[in-house]
């Protein structure tokens, strides 16, 4: 039987940390404690106005195969997850494609579910390399969330920054991501969204991110127990066999109360959203890849990555390593 396992993580985030006290003196109407103390968020990362995902998504690539020990061009499949395209077309993962030198014709493209992006594109890559059509898969979460805040909105602004992390996703004899659960339900979009687009030339509706904090805080926590719930039982797997937890880095306080109801203690929680806030489908894999390289997550650990997201999206994977 053929399975996918995870043979390699990276991330990247760009620039220098941007301390809630920054925001401060850049006019937003905040302050570190009431960031902090509502968010657990003391820091972000900004890209620059000429760096988009794929620039980012490129360098955590390149760390993730690197830790593969294997070369770009052995990738036959890309998938980045994205809700901030460097362009409308082609996709983020076209491009990634190309500053990787991958010439071999693989497929590339681009998921969009938001901040459950990233096990969005870990199911899928799993279900093609399950299916014997693809070796070795490189599957991104990427995002520069910078480009579609309201900075004179500080419910929201204060709450997002820009990423991008990465995992290769190989065959193998040995299981690796046991199982996964995907769900949406699209009636809950008006609670999180950017309801705009282009047409003409000209931005229709609002650019911006919107969100109803409240009503996102009630839905994650219970959509994040759920799907973690059916994972484990889908595998005849207990919560106590669980290793690790890797949420979506969100809110400190969504993290603490999903892992209150699963019963899982936050000694075995990998949470990152007090270094760089809420980078959506970059948040996973960003945190994955630093409890792999500070030797937290090791050979033969258990561990759910779940997310949820605007549309309403959400999603977990249960995952041996």
């Amino acid at each position: 039987m053929i399975y996918a396992r995870i043979s390699g993580t990276g991330s990247f985030l760009p620039g220098d940390p941007v301390s809630n006290e920054d925001l401060v003196k850049r006019g937003i109407d905040t302050s570190d404690e009431w960031v902090t103390s509502r968010t657990g968020i003391r820091a972000r990362h900004l890209a620059s106005a000429d760096v988009g995902s794929s620039d980012l998504a490129l360098i955590a690539a390149e760390r993730a195969i690197e830790a593969a020990s294997c070369e770009p061009e052995d990738i036959d499949l890309i998938i980045v997850a994205t809700s901030t395209p460097d362009f409308i077309f082609p996709s983020t993962a076209a491009l990634l494609q190309s500053k990787l030198g991958i010439r071999n014709g693989s497929a590339a493209f681009d998921v969009q579910a938001v901040c459950s992006g990233f096990v969005y594109a870990l199911t899928i890559a799993e279900k093609f390399i399950r299916s014997g059509s693809n070796k070795r898969a490189l599957v991104v979460g990427a995002e520069v969330f910078s480009r579609i805040l309201d900075w004179s909105d500080r419910g929201t602004c204060v709450l997002f920054g820009d990423g991008a992390g990465a995992v290769v996703l190989e065959a193998s004899e040995m299981p690796g991501i046991r199982t996964t659960a995907l769900h949406a339900d699209g009636s809950h979009h008006p609670i999180l969204c950017v309801p705009g687009g282009v047409a003409a030339g000209q931005v229709i509706g609002d650019p911006f991110l919107r969100m109803d904090g409240q009503a996102v805080f009630k839905f994650a926590v219970k959509v994040l127990g759920d799907v973690a719930n059916e994972v484990l039982e889908a595998a005849g797997a207990t919560v106590e066999s669980l290793d690790w937890l890797i949420p979506h880095q969100a809110n400190i306080r969504i993290i603490q109360s999903t892992a209150r109801r699963l019963g899982v203690p936050m000694e075995k929680v990998i949470t990152t959203v007090e270094r760089h806030g809420n980078t959506s489908a970059a948040s996973i894999p960003l945190a994955l890849d630093l409890a792999v390289r500070d030797g937290r997550i090791r050979p033969g650990h258990r561990v759910i990555i779940e997310g949820v997201g605007g549309g309403f999206t959400w999603g977990a994977a249960l995952i041996d390593f």
